[in-house]
């Protein structure tokens, strides 16, 4: 059993993948800034006898991560999942939600990996897994600060990956395509919007259009895939970028 720490926990890629590993027997700390939400989702799996704790936390605020180390020290994964979202130019862009995006994709996993490595360091054991995204490898339009954030995420645990090299402890990076989450359903309509497009449009002529294989991926994927990185057949595995894109970047 391990103590597993996940942000933006109250729904999504990231309520999956709490659950699931709740569900396997870690003990697993959910955190998001909606309370009600991941309040919700540890009462639901208290239920089901799954060891898990509820902690309310903005990602973008250094108190709130310093507190986080505070009260859980012994953190054995990290997943850094807690994103948002906004579509728009560049010069249309609001300076504030630029910042702050790189304040919660960016920032704010750094942060937490500060909070946490040095206990990982001193039990010689630590796994870190980012939820990256397909555009941490590519570009989209209106995308400025979600793309410069998620490529940013590569170096930063490249750096990690190097500095933690003689201890048990890997970082790396799982790259999906479009999943199918409110942050994506949020992204449809905005894209509709800067396009000049219908919904139906801005899916299968933007989003699953670049995809061989035309299809969003699926939680079980992603869930697999920090299955992976958690176990021993991964301890050699780090600084590295999982890529799940239907074939998006084998053009």
């Amino acid at each position: 059993m391990k103590t597993v720490f996940v942000t933006g926990a109250a729904s999504g890629i990231g309520q999956a993948i709490g659950t699931a590993l709740a569900e396997e027997g870690h003990r697993v700390i959910l955190s998001d800034v909606n309370k009600d939400g991941v309040d919700t989702l540890v009462e639901a799996l208290k239920q089901k006898g799954c060891k898990v704790e509820a902690f309310e936390m903005d990602v973008s605020q250094q108190s709130a991560i310093d507190l986080a180390g505070q009260h859980f020290p012994h953190v054995d994964v990290l997943i850094n999942n807690a994103g948002i979202q906004y579509v728009a130019k560049l010069e249309s862009f609001p300076a504030e939600r630029w910042r702050l995006i790189n304040d919660i994709l960016l920032v704010g996993p750094a942060m937490l990996t500060r909070t946490f490595i040095a206990g990982m360091k001193h039990r010689n054991f630590g796994r870190i897994i980012n939820i990256g995204s397909i555009h941490a490898m590519v570009a989209s339009p209106y995308k400025s600060a979600y793309v410069a954030a998620k490529h940013g995420l590569l170096g930063f645990s490249k750096v990690t990956a190097l500095e933690t090299a003689e201890f048990d402890i890997t970082i790396n990076t799982i790259c999906p395509s479009y999943v199918k989450t409110p942050l994506v359903e949020k992204q449809i309509s905005q894209q509709a919007q800067e396009h000049n497009i219908s919904e139906a449009e801005v899916v299968n002529n933007i989003m699953l259009s670049p995809m061989p294989k035309k299809a969003f991926i699926e939680m079980e994927e992603l869930v697999g895939s920090v299955q992976y990185l958690m176990s021993p057949a991964a301890r050699n595995m780090t600084g590295q970028t999982m890529v799940l894109d239907g074939g998006w970047t084998a053009r």
